[in-house]
């Protein structure tokens, strides 16, 4: 069902809402990538670090807008928090640690740091961590595709696609075409 440009489906208990689809996402990206190049004056010492999985398309899809814009290429990395997390053991016994590849040095780089879904801040205080074992760069920006409110940590974003108000009892599920294997899409779902 349709209301007011939103998808609604309803799945036995589970309510669910598309509130982005593949053409808002790209705008959404399209529009970062120029506050981004605002924001720095252009690409000098200008790098992206994805945060697993999401945060590394995202942030391979900005550094193409980038390159659409500019003419050049920014360098890229992709960051794995999965050890820097402060909920670690709640993860299990046996977490999957994936490669971080960060072949460039970000010392006295400006480094956005790019992920899918800002909730709490704990994945991006994770992120921080885990940026500080690979050098100090001169500002961390923290760029995302969704804010969905409910911090708990003193965090912001600099570079936010959209901002989307939700209840705690609520998923924000970001689907992109490169990781998941389907149409790109941004879908609230009510988990009661």
């Amino acid at each position: 069902m349709k209301v007011g440009g939103f998808s609604f489906c309803r799945e036995g208990h589970m309510a669910s809402v598309k509130v982005m689809d593949q053409e808002a996402i790209r705008r959404a990206v399209l529009r970062m990538a120029h506050e981004i190049l605002e924001k720095n004056k252009g690409v000098d010492q200008l790098a992206l670090v994805g945060i697993r999985t999401r945060g590394v398309v995202l942030a391979q899809r900005l550094k193409k807008a980038i390159k659409e814009i500019e003419g050049a290429d920014v360098p890229t990395g992709i960051l794995d928090i999965t050890l820097y997390r402060d909920d670690l053991t709640l993860v299990g016994a046996k977490p999957v640690v994936r490669q971080t590849a960060i072949d460039f040095d970000i010392t006295d780089m400006k480094i956005v740091l790019v992920d899918d879904v800002f909730f709490t801040g704990r994945t991006i205080r994770s992120g921080l961590n885990a940026l500080a074992d690979f050098g100090r760069p001169a500002v961390i920006q923290l760029a995302v595709l969704v804010d969905r409110g409910h911090r708990e940590l003193p965090i912001r974003a600099d570079f936010v696609g959209k901002n989307i108000p939700t209840a705690k009892n609520q998923n924000v599920q970001v689907v992109l075409g490169e990781s998941d294997g389907k149409t790109d899409e941004v879908i609230v779902e009510d988990l009661r």
